[in-house]
């Protein structure tokens, strides 16, 4: 039994019937309740589950001002027998504390997030969608409310949790998407905090996507922010290339978000016995292997796309050009491998699954 005691204030009527679930995007519908607590004198404390709405903030909030603040992405899928399986939820929780610890947030300890997760999610489990390509996404994050315009650690939070039924992440769906550089914009340096989900990460890649967006691109594959020329991660996902049967994909060292479903990937390509390499591989490279026939296949990865293939990838005019229609056989072996796993089709690796 939890230590932490969460009062539920639950919904008059809920609003489950006026959503379509056939017809899901992604992000724009939100089940009935959410978590809320808050941080002061040191602790956390004022535990509660209450309808989702509005949260009161003063306008000098610290985060209105100075973004100190963090969050989480992960999902909950239809499991068989009817019951509800919340994806890794451990991985993601160190995830959100190391965020946390480098945006100068205090922890919040993992009973409290656990608890607040599986209690939020198992009152709302009839959010959670029955089709296989879909899920209920959950957000948990935190943001500083301390009313002081002086740059500083704010000595107030609010951490709450929010969630709601998802289709998929990308328009296109699951069909290959198509990628641009932009080497004139950089999404991270080393030192910075572009391996921890601030929201600072995705507001200074906004105007570089609208501009890709405009161009026919889906999203934009940043490169490293020195040389510019090696392969970093595109903003919603990590990125994998398949060449000559090996499988690379570019090592974490503070500039690249250590994506869960990155760690996944990896993990299964060991058990399956694919040769893996993370390594630094530079665009220059890329069409080198293109070039030479050895370049196969490229995907991203993410908790919310899963599993996304590429099928054009624009540099500097050039343009590298794979299968355009459909995934690659390792994508799709990836893809079904880990959504087999979300459903309870596929016996999972020790811990990735929390089953309510």
């Amino acid at each position: 039994m939890s230590a932490y005691n969460i009062e539920i204030q639950k919904i008059k009527k809920s609003r489950r019937d006026s959503v379509d679930f056939n017809q899901l995007k992604f992000g724009d519908r939100f089940a009935d309740h959410m978590f809320e607590c808050e941080y002061k004198n040191g602790e956390w404390s004022n535990f509660k589950i209450k309808p989702y709405g509005p949260i009161q903030m003063m306008p000098s909030a610290n985060i209105l001002h100075y973004g100190q603040g963090v969050f989480e992405g992960m999902k909950a899928f239809c499991h068989k027998d009817g019951k509800v399986n919340i994806f890794r939820p451990d991985k993601h929780y160190e995830r959100f504390n190391r965020s946390c610890k480098r945006m100068n947030i205090p922890e919040v300890p993992k009973e409290l997030f656990i608890s607040a997760l599986k209690t939020l999610v198992d009152l709302d489990r009839k959010w959670v969608p029955i089709d296989r390509f879909k899920s209920l996404y959950i957000r948990p994050f935190v943001v500083a409310t301390e009313e002081f315009l002086g740059l500083k650690t704010s000595t107030t939070y609010k951490f709450l949790i929010i969630t709601g039924p998802v289709g998929n992440y990308y328009s296109e769906g699951i069909k290959p998407v198509k990628l641009t550089t932009m080497p004139e914009y950089v999404r991270a340096v080393k030192g910075g905090f572009g391996d921890a989900k601030v929201p600072g990460n995705y507001a200074g890649s906004l105007l570089p996507a609208d501009l890709a967006l405009k161009q026919g691109y889906t999203q934009v594959m940043w490169l490293d922010a020195v040389e510019h020329k090696y392969v970093e991660e595109v903003g919603s996902m990590n990125m994998f290339f398949v060449i000559d049967d090996s499988v690379v994909t570019p090592p974490l060292g503070g500039t690249i978000l250590p994506g869960v479903t990155r760690r996944s990937i990896l993990d299964l390509c060991s058990e399956w016995g694919i040769k893996v390499s993370e390594s630094k591989i530079s665009v220059d490279e890329l069409m080198d292997a293109h070039n030479a026939g050895l370049l196969s296949e490229s995907f991203g990865s993410g908790t919310a796309a899963v599993v996304s293939p590429v099928g054009l990838i624009h540099h500097d005019g050039y343009n590298i050009e794979l299968d355009r229609e459909k995934m690659g056989p390792l994508a799709q072996r990836l893809y079904d491998g880990i959504t087999s796993i979300h459903h309870g089709d596929a016996e999972p690796p020790a811990d990735w699954c929390m089953i309510i």
